[in-house]
Parts: structure tokens; C-alpha cells; sequence
């Protein structure tokens, strides 16, 4: 088995599902009391999202790249980054090690593709559905994503901050969540991604209006089916 290594702790709330997710999957592959071989980084979220808010993508960048260096030299065989929003700058922590980073982007998109799925509604953080990161390599990728209008843009933010991250979960915000997503089927989605990773404590993804990329799930799947050998990871290109 190969050593996964996690970037966690943005937030905690979604790494340990993560710790959950890879741990549960490789028991199931593997039977009997199998668990995963792992290392997790875990950083402190204030002073992440104070570099989000200032814009100190730069300094973000060497933040997580230091992660993926400790990581690599304590034995990791691969790294993810346990939230979509940084991987803004996946490039940057990939060109930091020489082992592969598992992209979340890319994975998601894979888990439409092998659906027939190519019209997604994104729900994410507002730097996730507004910088252009993540829209953009999924279009190269030939899924076209779709995003809320500026205010549900605004309210999803705000639920993932305001309440996911510190580990509420409250049904009005599961309500206007569900609007959303009504509103872009009839406006022509064919698909939803859960494009936070906070976002799978909100939604139950087998219970939406459209078929549904949870991309926790779907990220921590790849990085167990590189630990046990069923995957190779191309390294992110800079």
C-alpha cells in the first residue's frame, strides 16, 4: 500500500471525512480491519482565509507547498490538497515535490465524464465560482460548468464560512441550496458539483433534483485507488 499524504485542516470539519472516506474505502477493498496508510498535515484555517481575503494567493501558495515538502519527506507517495479552493495553487505545491499531486479538479471531471455528464452546476466558495481556476480546467477537460447569479453566489459563500466550517448545518440553508440547483436544471444544468468539500455535509447526494459529483468522495476515491495501486496520478503541469 502506498502512503497517502493529506493537506487538511480547511476546514477540519471536511478532513475528517476525508480521514473517514479513505479509510473506510480501503477496509472495504481490503476486508477485515485493513485501514489506510496516511500522514496528515492539518494547518490552521484562520490564517488561511486571512490570505484568502487579503489575496496572498502568493503566500498561500508557499504556505501549502511547505505542507507538501513535510509531507514527501516523512514518506508520502502522493499529496492532496483536502479542499477545492486551494487548489488555485495545485500548481505550485506539485512543482514543490516530486511526488504527484492528486487534483480534485481533474478527478471531478473524470467522475462526469465516465456519467455522460457535461453541463454541471458548481456550488463552491466564491473564489472557487468566480477566479476562473476551476471553470477553466474543466473546460479544457470538456465539461462546461456552470455557476450561480451573484447573489446565490454570495449566499453559498456565506453558508460554507458562516456555518460549514464551523460545523453547523441548518435545513434553510439546505433549502436555498436546493433552489439553486432547480433553478439551473430548468436553465438547462445536467448536473450538480458539490465543488466544497463542506458542501457534502449540507447536501445527500443521492437526494437532489440532478445527478450529483460530491467531490470529496470522488478526490479521496482516487487517492485510495492510487494507494492500492488500481491508478496512476499524472503530475499537475505548472
Amino acid at each position: 500500500m502506498r502512503k497517502i499524504g493529506l493537506i487538511g485542516g480547511m476546514s477540519f470539519e471536511s478532513t475528517s471525512v476525508y480521514y473517514r472516506l479513505i479509510n473506510e474505502m480501503v477496509r472495504d477493498r481490503l476486508g477485515g480491519l485493513a485501514s489506510a496508510d496516511l500522514l496528515l498535515h492539518s494547518v490552521n484555517f484562520a490564517e488561511v482565509v486571512e490570505m484568502q481575503k487579503a489575496g496572498r494567493w502568493d503566500k498561500a501558495a508557499r504556505h501549502l507547498a511547505r505542507s507538501a515538502v513535510s509531507l514527501e519527506a516523512a514518506g508520502a507517495e502522493c499529496v492532496l490538497i483536502c479542499t477545492n479552493t486551494m487548489h488555485l495553487v495545485a500548481s505550485e505545491v506539485q512543482a514543490a515535490v516530486d511526488i504527484p499531486l492528486v487534483h480534485i479538479i481533474d478527478e471531478t471531471a473524470r467522475a462526469l465524464q465516465s456519467r455522460g455528464l457535461r453541463r454541471p452546476l458548481l456550488l463552491a466558495t466564491r473564489y472557487t465560482m468566480e477566479h476562473g481556476f476551476y471553470t477553466e480546467r474543466m473546460k479544457t477537460l470538456g465539461i462546461d460548468v456552470m455557476v450561480p447569479d451573484p447573489d446565490d453566489r454570495t449566499d453559498i459563500h456565506n453558508v460554507i464560512f458562516g456555518e460549514l466550517c464551523a460545523g453547523t448545518v441548518l435545513d434553510a440553508s439546505r433549502a436555498r441550496a436546493i433552489a439553486m440547483i432547480e433553478k439551473a436544471k430548468a436553465e438547462g444544468a445536467d448536473s450538480i458539483i458539490l465543488g466544497c468539500t463542506e458542501i457534502c455535509l449540507l447536501l445527500d447526494p443521492e437526494n437532489l433534483p440532478l445527478p450529483c459529483a460530491d467531490s470529496t468522495a470522488i478526490h479521496a476515491r482516487a487517492a485510495v485507488d492510487f494507494a492500492l495501486g488500481e491508478n496512476t496520478i499524472d503530475q499537475v503541469a505548472a
